[in-house]
């Protein structure tokens, strides 16, 4: 599990990369706030998972 969750976070980061060096002005920031929270999700679901 711990894997997973490593490779979602680097998949994270490297579309947040691209997203800030392709994309400008309000959608750059709708992107990167998605990405955020999509990988704040992330994590809290592997935090959930380790206290079951």
């Amino acid at each position: 599990m711990k894997h997973r969750f490593i490779f979602a976070l680097v998949v994270y980061a490297i579309l947040a990369l691209l997203a800030g060096f392709t994309l400008s002005g309000n959608i750059r920031l709708a992107t990167l706030v998605f990405l955020a929270g999509m990988a704040l999700k992330t994590y809290l679901a592997v935090l959930k998972d380790r206290l079951d």
